[in-house]
């Protein structure tokens, strides 16, 4: 090693435009490595692809089995709402025919209503106690 009048430190005769054997091998190793890398992100890419478009065609196909079993399901559903409000209109006007009857008899026996009233009350008084 050589030291010049200006700096202290000292120099190297080997010419910095030069590099070293290792660093070399170490460059060549490191491009290497970054095309391995470069590769398998491609590969990575391509295998998440079609991943991607497996489960959007599973999807796909469980959408389409679905769809009628939802149609079965909402049908059998307004079906039943259907059938539940004429049954509970048909409720509706027995219980106006038997009110209607029910005042028929009372104005036609007034005396009878009264008496079956007051024996209907004595009777749930008698079962209250």
């Amino acid at each position: 090693m050589t030291t010049t009048a200006n700096s202290p430190f000292p120099t190297s005769s080997v010419s910095p435009a030069t590099p070293a054997p290792a660093a070399t091998a170490i460059n060549d190793a490191a491009t290497k490595a970054g095309d391995a890398v470069d590769k398998g992100a491609a590969v990575g890419h391509d295998v998440l692809n079609r991943v991607v478009q497996g489960a959007h065609s599973a999807i796909d196909r469980m959408a389409e089995t679905a769809a009628p079993a939802v149609q079965r399901v909402q049908d059998g559903v307004q079906a039943a709402g259907e059938a539940l409000s004429q049954r509970a209109s048909d409720a509706r006007e027995l219980g106006d025919e038997w009110a209607e009857s029910l005042r028929n008899t009372v104005r036609e026996h007034p005396l009878a209503a009264v008496a079956t009233a007051l024996a209907v009350g004595v009777l749930i008084a008698r079962l209250a106690r």
